[in-house]
């Protein structure tokens, strides 16, 4: 390889720790709000913590389709969840502002990289159905542990992604345990409101 292309690919590199400074609607179990590069890594560790159990996957393409799936929002932000039905062209922002990161790598490199972006978007392939049912999950175990502000709407957790995780058992198992403690997350959160506040 040479000057050129490392130099490039550092570039890609420096553009994309954006993604640490991009912040999501979760908060961390001490109440700061989490990155998206903080979610990207947990969902990878999540990944392999189940790799034994998706033997029947490409791990490698699982994880780089893990590794990949929010890179977009190191340009544009995160949108909440809850949100995201309000914002039409939200995954076509986020591709446009993927491909704008991709910009410095060789050609060859760009293409694998939104290739396996694009399967993700679609849920095409078994590990980007993987992926997207991982991701969900991770997003409501994160909201089960976070220090969460008063107004949080746990309710809306116990629907959010549902179609991604009801297809394999080991998701399904997963997310039932997660929707137990949101369950008791959410119980709680309205017997605390429920209470007279102090004047």
């Amino acid at each position: 390889m040479d000057a050129i292309e490392l130099e490039q690919r550092l570039h890609f590199l420096r553009a994309a720790e954006q993604l640490k400074n991009t912040l999501r609607s979760g908060f961390t179990s001490q109440g700061r709000p989490e990155s998206s590069a903080e979610h990207t890594w947990r969902l990878c560790l999540f990944a392999l913590v189940f790799e034994d159990q998706l033997r029947d996957l490409d791990f490698a393409k699982l994880l780089k389709t893990c590794i990949l799936h929010d890179l977009g929002e190191a340009i544009s932000g995160d949108i909440p969840a809850i949100h995201q039905h309000d914002i039409p062209n939200k995954n076509a922002q986020e591709r446009l502002d993927f491909q704008e990161l991709l910009r410095p790598l060789h050609s060859s490199l760009r293409a694998q990289f939104l290739a396996l972006w694009d399967e993700y978007d679609q849920a095409q392939s078994p590990e980007a159905k993987a992926a997207k049912a991982l991701d969900k999950l991770e997003t409501v175990l994160q909201h089960t542990q976070g220090l969460n502000p008063p107004d949080f709407d746990y309710a809306f957790n116990l629907s959010y992604g549902q179609q991604y995780t009801a297809y394999h058992p080991l998701f399904s198992a997963l997310r039932a345990i997660i929707d137990r403690d949101t369950q008791t997350r959410h119980e709680q959160h309205a017997i605390a409101q429920s209470r007279p506040q102090p004047d």
